[in-house]
């Protein structure tokens, strides 16, 4: 099960929220997610040098909220915020509606996973040993306080004859725990002999509930 399921999937409900929270009928559903699709598309390719870890958004009623996750905010508020008001303005084109950007700092990139495996994609296409992109990965990613991390990587790597698969493992990684807060995400490097893709899990600790307030009699 750890290994079939993603694992924000996995926790959507339990301890994590989802990433588009809004609510539809029938026959304006396939419009609105698409029109999402479109918006995380543009941030990616408008923004692609920001660090984008994850973008989240929220509906009302003629009314759009996107709160962007980042290791660079300079890079996308910009000058006195002319980057933000230029990409609020193309939003607000794509959707007919008004838009509200929030960005939020990540305070530590070395534990998120996208960033993570984004990294080490970028290296190996820019023909960094793997094995050193990983060792080196892991290890920052512990010292910055996670609990455990696990990286795999899988294709043709190093340019050998048959794919082959490499795992790097630190601290634990409790795939089936619900309470775990794990981070996954997946990125591919794209080589002159073919596409490596890279997996990566972070684990962030439990994530109890908590516990009722007692009213003194």
């Amino acid at each position: 099960m750890g290994r079939k399921v993603n694992p924000y999937g996995f926790r959507l409900g339990i301890i994590k929220d989802w990433r588009s929270r809004w609510f539809a009928d029938k026959a304006h559903y396939a419009e609105l997610l698409d029109e999402d699709r479109k918006i995380r598309l543009m941030i990616r390719k408008d923004l692609d040098k920001a660090s984008i870890s994850a973008i989240e958004i929220e509906r009302q009623r003629n009314y759009v909220h996107v709160w962007i996750h980042t290791a660079k905010p300079g890079i996308i508020i910009g000058r006195k915020g002319a980057n933000v008001n230029q990409l609020r303005t193309k939003m607000q084109d794509l959707t007919n509606k008004r838009v509200k950007v929030d960005v939020t700092e990540i305070a530590r990139p070395e534990t998120d996973a996208y960033l993570v495996a984004e990294s080490i994609a970028e290296q190996i296409e820019r023909r960094v040993s793997h094995k050193r992109a990983m060792k080196q990965a892991v290890t920052r990613a512990m010292r910055q306080g996670a609990q455990g991390i696990m990286i795999t990587v899988s294709g043709r790597l190093s340019g050998s004859e048959m794919a082959r698969r490499e795992t790097q493992r630190e601290g634990q990684v409790p795939r089936h725990t619900l309470r775990a807060d794990i981070d996954y995400a997946t990125a591919e490097a794209l080589t002159t002999f073919g596409r490596i893709g890279v997996k990566v899990w972070v684990y962030k600790g439990e994530v109890l509930p908590e516990r009722p307030a007692v009213v003194a009699s």
